[in-house]
C-alpha cells in the first residue's frame, strides 16, 4: 500500500489488488493489466490517471462521502506527481512474476529518466541566448510586415 496527500489535505490509500483492477475496468474500461497501453497513457495524461486513482480509491471516497468531483478539484501539481508515483510503484507490486516486477521495474525507470532528458533539454533550449534573439527576430519581422500593410478601406478615399 503506499500514499498520498490531496491538495485538501487527505490522505490517499493506494492499493492494486484484483478488486482495484475490476473496479477500474468496470468503471473506465481500462484494462490496468495492459501494462504496455494503460501505464504509457497514465504517464502522459493526468486526467485519466486521477479517473483511476480515483477508481482504486474509491471504497476510501465512499466511506469519505467524497464524489469523483471533489477528489478531482484537490488533484493538481504535486499532489498528481505523488499519485502517479504511488499507482505506479503499486502496479508494479501487482505483478506476480517477481521477473515481471523487476522488469516492469526497470522500463518505468528507464521512461523516467527520458522524460527527465527530455525535460533538460527543453529546459536548456527555452535559456538558450539564440532562443532569446529568435524570438526578438520573429518580433521585429511582425512589427515591421504590420507596419508595411497596406492602408485600411476606412482611410482610403473615394472616388
Amino acid at each position: 500500500m503506499k500514499t498520498f496527500k490531496d491538495n485538501a489535505g487527505r490522505t490517499w490509500t493506494i492499493t492494486v489488488n484484483v478488486d482495484a483492477v475490476k473496479r477500474v475496468r468496470d468503471l473506465l474500461g481500462e484494462d490496468l493489466l495492459d501494462v504496455k497501453q494503460v501505464l504509457q497513457r497514465l504517464m502522459i495524461d493526468p486526467i485519466l490517471l486521477c479517473d483511476v486513482i480515483y477508481c482504486v480509491c474509491k471504497p476510501q471516497a465512499d466511506a469519505e462521502n467524497i464524489s469523483d468531483v471533489d477528489f478531482a478539484q484537490a488533484m493538481a501539481g504535486d499532489s498528481i506527481a505523488q499519485a502517479k508515483t504511488a499507482l505506479v510503484e503499486e502496479l508494479v507490486n501487482f505483478s506476480p512474476d517477481p521477473r515481471d516486477r523487476e522488469n516492469l521495474g526497470i522500463a518505468i525507470e528507464k521512461f523516467n529518466a527520458m522524460t527527465d532528458r527530455a525535460r533538460e533539454v527543453i529546459k536548456t533550449r527555452l535559456n538558450s541566448p539564440t532562443l532569446s534573439r529568435e524570438i526578438e527576430a520573429a518580433l521585429s519581422a511582425v512589427g515591421e510586415s504590420f507596419g508595411n500593410s497596406p492602408e485600411s478601406p476606412e482611410s482610403t478615399p473615394d472616388h
